[in-house]
């Protein structure tokens, strides 16, 4: 029984010694990482189409875990395509999230091509976009020309995974837009000097503020007020665009 005992014991302490060592798994595998109660709950509510009560699963799953890249993909995911109000904001961040957790991931080519139509769907959220700054509407249509070419590439590069043939892409030739001038506006005879009441009014836009309702996200405020997702965000970058909650005090820069 005593030679038993010293075996049981030597066994024992060669285990430890393995543990600590670091010879096992981390645990920090994608596979691991989908074990997550939180993360099987939302995969569970996304089958039976209860995305809402997926999309604060897999939140839950990120306060346990803030490095899960399978759940930043799952949240990109449903923000993008089956929120009861698309946040295409929220779906990069969550995409970007996934991409520097997954470094090589297969998925990786896809999940850029979902920024960029979400980078697009921003850019029509803003109701004046012809009243945009030329440079802007520069940038826009140049961020349009790659995204057309990037899809092209995505389509080549699925045929020839699925061994099939796939239609030759012409290059879409980017032409640089040039700004054009603004014209000059004709001169304005001022009639009568501002009063009081009009120069307290120009003076709050300055220092707008608005409290977050229920549905609202950093896409349908910026729609509000006219202004960019991103002038939002940076004018309160104590807010993430994830986390939004009722009530929430959100500054306003000027348009």
């Amino acid at each position: 029984m005593s030679r038993f005992c010293r075996a049981l014991s030597c066994a024992a302490g060669i285990l430890l010694a393995l543990i600590a060592s670091g010879c096992f798994p981390s645990g920090d595998s994608p596979l691991d990482e989908q074990k997550e109660p939180h993360f099987i709950t939302g995969k569970n509510l996304a089958t039976q189409m209860d995305y809402q009560g997926a999309i604060d699963s897999f939140e839950k799953a990120l306060e346990v875990n803030p490095r899960s890249a399978s759940a930043h993909f799952e949240l990109a995911w449903l923000y993008e395509n089956k929120a009861q109000t698309p946040d295409p904001a929220a779906a990069i961040y969550h995409y970007d999230r996934f991409l520097k957790l997954s470094l090589k991931s297969d998925k990786a080519d896809l999940v850029r091509a979902h920024m960029n139509s979400c980078k697009l769907e921003l850019a029509k959220t803003v109701s004046t976009f012809t009243s945009w700054p030329a440079s802007a509407q520069h940038d826009l249509e140049n961020l349009m020309l790659e995204n057309k070419n990037l899809k092209a590439q995505l389509a080549q590069y699925q045929a020839a995974a699925n061994h099939a043939p796939a239609p030759s892409a012409q290059p879409v030739q980017q032409t640089l837009v040039r700004p054009t001038p603004a014209p000059q506006a004709e001169p304005v005879r001022i009639v009568a000097a501002a009063s009081p009441v009009a120069s307290r009014s120009s003076a709050s836009t300055a220092t707008r503020t608005h409290t977050i309702k229920s549905g609202e996200n950093p896409s349908i405020i910026a729609k509000e007020y006219g202004i960019s997702i991103a002038a939002l965000m940076a004018a309160n970058p104590q807010a993430r665009p994830t986390h939004l909650h009722v009530g929430q005090v959100l500054t306003i820069p000027a348009p």
